[in-house]
């Protein structure tokens, strides 16, 4: 019965071209407009990393003296000190850490092929490649010796891997960085992520670095952050050693914490070194605060997804809103027009539900057909918005949830569009128009 509902409602399209044809226009044009936006916000707000973003915790430290406030809307520091970093990161615990910051140095290898360029690297304790899923290609982390030793090793992408070496294994080869000379010990996947959630300071919507280097490598060769570094109190600082000494807050501080029990007593953990600070002369606050938030919550406490992305999706449902208003008084003259129609069908036996299910698939099949104009529409909208602002590079695209999401909000919309006239001409009396035949 179904597919003689679809001849039928073929039939009808080749009836009436043109108000079959305007009414997809509309259904397409709203779909494009909704997805688009909502594509952008769907991949915005998604879970980074669902397998683990209940266990990453980011760790906050209200450091400042009484008094000192911060414009955060908790007055929370986003970064920690590096003392704070390197204290944490060698505490006697048993839970997986990273002190990281974001850097970048001048590549260059004995190639004259190759010329010198900038990429953006990543200063890292090597729990970082476990705590986050990266995976190895060739090689893996720099051992604990690595990093107690300050050895000049590095991880690279895959991405810098194929652009250096062809994709060939290029573990124990050397790259330069700058001035220094690197061995390298390991090549991940590329970090699939299209936000970089363990570092929202810089913006969430960045291409994640390319280079991994031991923490411990920032003090001998005096690697600065090229993120962000703020200081809340005047300090004499004349060398980088002052600096690493220093109140500035420049580092972030991951912990992975499987439980819930992990977490509260992690969060003792940090109350007790607080307060062994206070007594060094640090920390001096009546209450002594922190906070500890997962992957999600950060990324609502940074406002990854704003008020301006909510407020573009609600303009974009209501354009869809008028659109259906346009359907509705469409498919009202187009049904009422074949009423006499509907009457003799009637009078020859055809119940009312069964008319009123006819008119319901052929405003489902104009949903099909909308549907997929749709999505070459959004996908459209996607491409410009990718063109125009490269920051939207990974983020404005449809997955698969959105290009099945959006033949289901069409067919969605014209069958709430088509429910009043499909009703109203299935309530036709026959008598009435056999008396007009």
């Amino acid at each position: 019965m179904l597919f003689h509902y679809i001849d039928l409602s073929w039939r009808s399209f080749k009836r009436t071209p043109m108000v079959s044809m305007l009414m997809i226009i509309a259904i397409a044009i709203g779909i494009g407009v909704t997805m688009t936006s909502l594509s952008v916000y769907h991949m915005m707000s998604a879970d980074p990393i669902p397998s683990k973003s209940s266990q990453l915790h980011h760790v906050q430290l209200k450091t400042m003296e009484e008094g000192h406030t911060w414009w955060t809307k908790d007055d929370m520091p986003y970064q920690v000190t590096y003392q704070d970093a390197m204290n944490l990161l060698n505490a006697d615990l048993p839970y997986r850490r990273a002190a990281m910051l974001r850097t970048g140095f001048a590549v260059h290898v004995d190639d004259s092929n190759i010329k010198p360029f900038l990429e953006l690297g990543r200063i890292a304790s090597a729990d970082v490649f476990s705590m986050f899923n990266l995976e190895f290609v060739y090689g893996g982390a720099w051992s604990s010796d690595d990093e107690e030793s300050a050895a000049s090793v590095v991880v690279i992408a895959q991405s810098l891997n194929d652009k250096l070496f062809q994709g060939e294994n290029s573990v124990g080869k050397t790259i330069n960085l700058d001035d220094m000379t690197v061995r390298i010990v390991g090549v991940i996947k590329d970090w699939p992520t299209y936000i970089t959630y363990y570092d929202l300071n810089n913006g969430a919507f960045r291409e994640p670095e390319q280079v991994f280097l031991p923490f411990s490598l920032v003090a001998p060769n005096e690697i600065e952050s090229w993120g962000n570094s703020n200081d809340w109190k005047v300090e004499n600082i004349r060398n980088f050693q002052d600096f690493l000494n220093s109140e500035v807050f420049w580092v972030q501080f991951w912990v992975e914490l499987p439980t819930q029990q992990d977490k509260e007593a992690y969060a003792s953990f940090l109350m007790s070194y607080m307060a062994e600070q206070q007594k060094l002369g640090r920390f001096a606050r009546k209450e002594l605060e922190y906070a500890l938030r997962d992957v999600n919550a950060l990324m609502v406490y940074h406002e990854v997804v704003n008020e301006d992305n909510k407020i573009l999706v609600m303009l974009s449902f209501m354009f869809l809103a008028v659109c259906l208003a346009n359907i509705l008084g469409l498919l009202l003259a187009k049904f009422l027009r074949r009423a006499p129609e509907v009457g003799v069908r009637r009078a020859l036996g055809a119940s009312k539900t069964q008319v009123f299910i006819q008119h319901l698939v052929e405003v489902g099949l104009l949903g099909v057909i909308g549907g997929l104009l749709g999505i070459l529409i959004a996908q459209t909208g996607l491409w410009g918005m990718r063109t125009i602002n490269s920051n939207y590079i990974a983020i404005a695209d449809m997955d698969l949830t959105m290009l099945l999401a959006a033949p289901v909000i069409a067919v969605s919309v014209c069958i709430l569009a088509g429910l009043y006239p499909a009703w109203l001409v299935c309530r036709t009396t026959p008598a009435t128009y056999l008396k007009s035949q």
